[in-house]
């Protein structure tokens, strides 16, 4: 994450603007975290072209089975 963000954001944002306070970085930055979790197609092995955002809710239902698969003692 912080090679994308260098690569993706930091290195982007400083050839186009010069900030003048910290808060405007900021601003900008979560800006960017947002597009990238949730409009950003992802190339991640298991996220087929969905966004983090989608393979993260997408997975929340076999978490929550392999939660509970650990949590029953084996007969």
């Amino acid at each position: 994450m912080h090679r994308t963000m260098q690569d993706e954001f930091y290195a982007v944002a400083f050839r186009k603007k010069i900030y003048q306070t910290l808060e405007s970085l900021q601003t900008d930055l979560d800006e960017w975290i947002t597009y990238y979790n949730q409009e950003r197609p992802h190339s991640g092995r298991y996220c087929f072209g969905k966004t983090p955002m989608q393979t993260f809710l997408e997975s929340i239902t076999l978490a929550k089975q392999k939660l509970l698969d650990n949590l029953i003692p084996a007969a």
